[in-house]
């Protein structure tokens, strides 16, 4: 990610958090008052966001900083992450908006990584999808492949993926696949949503690449894979869960798309905790 992107990100959570004086911390401390301090984990997981959060001192002010896990690392409870020193009263402004962004790319990390061991030795692989926060969706991505996870459309410029809406607006999935061929340029992949075998096989003679199997049954999509042949990629997509995501992986499956990784993730519990 371009790092004036990130720092956009942070200096509006910092805007929205300090506004014009932070109450308790300029009211009680001098300027020349210095602590040290440790982000510390608090479960097991995967680590994302780490450099994100100690960009937040770097554009608050000078401070000291020694990374000792990096982005994708396995860490588990009790694991020291990051030393940092410098001015109290910044360290106190910048704490909640460095902990909001690290747990949250954490947990998106520790969750697509528990959704990859799951389905280890099949053929799919898990992708997040376009619901994710408005603003953080570069963020929640990049977390998603730190924890073994792959990225679907970043917006709707990407390709051309035809939803159920789009379908039933333009009538048939042959004539709205027909439409898009006639204006869209070579490198475009199109993509169409379908709910029923029927639907796969229409989709499947437009010559599509991507086939979305939306909230199919395992028994239904194993039918879906073998008249697909190969001959286009299967993306099974639809309240795919902890315990449903090994089964939907062995029907053969190309594509596990699951929203809930950006927008139901739980924050991973890492603190900021000053040594005294």
């Amino acid at each position: 990610m371009m790092q004036f992107f990130i720092d956009d990100v942070i200096k509006t959570a910092l805007l929205e958090d300090v506004n014009y004086i932070d109450m308790a911390a300029d009211n009680l401390l001098p300027d020349s008052h210095t602590s040290k301090a440790v982000f510390l984990a608090k479960a097991d997981g995967v680590l994302c966001g780490i450099d994100v959060a100690l960009r937040v001192f770097e554009l608050l002010g000078s401070f000291t900083l020694k990374k000792l896990k990096s982005d994708g690392d396995l860490i588990q409870k009790g694991d020291i992450i990051a030393e940092i020193e410098g001015p109290t009263k910044l360290l106190l402004k910048g704490e909640r908006t460095s902990l909001n962004l690290i747990q949250h790319m954490s947990g998106i990390a520790t969750m697509t990584y528990e959704a990859a061991e799951l389905i280890k030795g099949t053929n799919a692989t898990v992708t997040d999808t376009r619901k994710t926060l408005p603003g953080l969706r570069a963020l929640q991505k990049y977390a998603v492949t730190c924890g073994g996870g792959k990225n679907h459309r970043f917006n709707l410029s990407d390709a051309a993926m035809l939803k159920d809406n789009h379908i039933d607006a333009c009538g048939s999935i042959t004539k709205a696949v027909s439409t898009l061929r006639e204006k869209i340029g070579h490198t475009v992949k199109i993509e169409v949503e379908t709910r029923t075998l029927d639907e796969v096989a229409e989709a499947l003679a437009t010559g599509c690449e991507i086939i979305m199997l939306d909230n199919m049954d395992c028994e239904t999509m194993k039918k879906a894979v073998e008249m697909t042949d190969g001959k286009a990629l299967l993306e099974a997509s639809g309240n795919i869960t902890a315990s449903t995501i090994r089964s939907v992986a062995e029907t053969g499956v190309d594509i596990i798309s699951i929203g809930a990784l950006t927008h139901s993730v739980k924050a991973f519990d890492i603190s900021l905790k000053v040594v005294k």
